[in-house]
């Protein structure tokens, strides 16, 4: 089973979101999302200054199995994308809570991250996948 950190709240759609304590949060996807869709071999990123809406779609990650669209916990403007990624992929294969994050947005609205699971409910929710 996929471990899932305490220190970030999650998507139903297998996207975390960490609260970085300055007005902006870093987004990636879940080691069981990862999982499901096997060995990464691209990912396109939102670009930088995107505006992005919650549950928004606003990046592809593609595997060997298939393509699968990354969704905006929150709403916010892109800040940064994780550049690593465009030449190593799989860095959120093997890291991704940490090496393998996507983007980086700046919030619109704090009361959002409120109606995202946190880390016990998301666990119950893989669970019953």
């Amino acid at each position: 089973m996929s471990q899932v950190p305490t220190d970030r709240v999650y998507n139903d759609s297998h996207e975390w979101l960490m609260d970085n304590g300055d007005g902006t949060a870093t987004v990636g996807i879940s080691e069981h999302a990862q999982e499901a869709l096997g060995d990464l071999v691209f990912v396109e990123p939102p670009k930088i200054g995107d505006e992005l809406s919650a549950k928004q779609a606003c990046a592809v990650v593609e595997s060997v199995k298939a393509a699968s669209d990354v969704y905006s916990p929150i709403s916010g403007e892109v800040v940064e994308i994780n550049e690593q990624l465009s030449d190593s992929p799989e860095l959120i294969n093997g890291d991704a809570y940490g090496e393998g994050w996507i983007f980086r947005l700046k919030i619109a609205d704090p009361s959002e991250i409120e109606a995202l699971l946190d880390a016990d409910a998301y666990g119950e929710q893989i669970a019953d996948d």
